[in-house]
């Protein structure tokens, strides 16, 4: 477990060749749990790799995910789904609208660049 977690916080030629050597260590392992998460690794093993390679991952969409699902959960008691649009444009969409009667100052501005 913790080689395969090494694997991927590597990266590169050095996380896929671990993950090759970690694959291996599955196929002989006589742990079942073992050996059924080797097969899973083994079924996405390209996409595995290619994020190894890219260093991407859908983290920011899983947490966007969450924060617009814990804002629905708040919304249950709205009576349209404005507020609802309204509110996840404020929380993750990167809204931020001027105030009545307040002036940006530039820490604010520099805060949101």
């Amino acid at each position: 477990k913790e080689e395969l977690r090494l694997a991927i916080q590597l990266k590169g030629e050095e996380g896929i060749a671990l993950l090759a050597h970690w694959l291996t260590w599955t196929a002989r392992c006589q742990i079942p749990a073992f050996v059924a998460l080797g097969a899973k690794v083994r079924r996405h093993r390209v996409a595995i790799e290619a994020s190894l390679c890219s260093g991407t991952s859908n983290a920011l969409v899983e947490s966007t995910n969450t924060k617009i699902r814990v804002l629905t959960r708040v919304a249950f008691g709205f009576h349209s789904p404005e507020a609802l649009i309204a509110m996840a444009m404020l929380a993750v969409g990167g809204v931020c609208p001027e105030l009545p009667g307040r002036q940006r100052t530039l820490s604010l501005e520099l805060s949101a660049a």
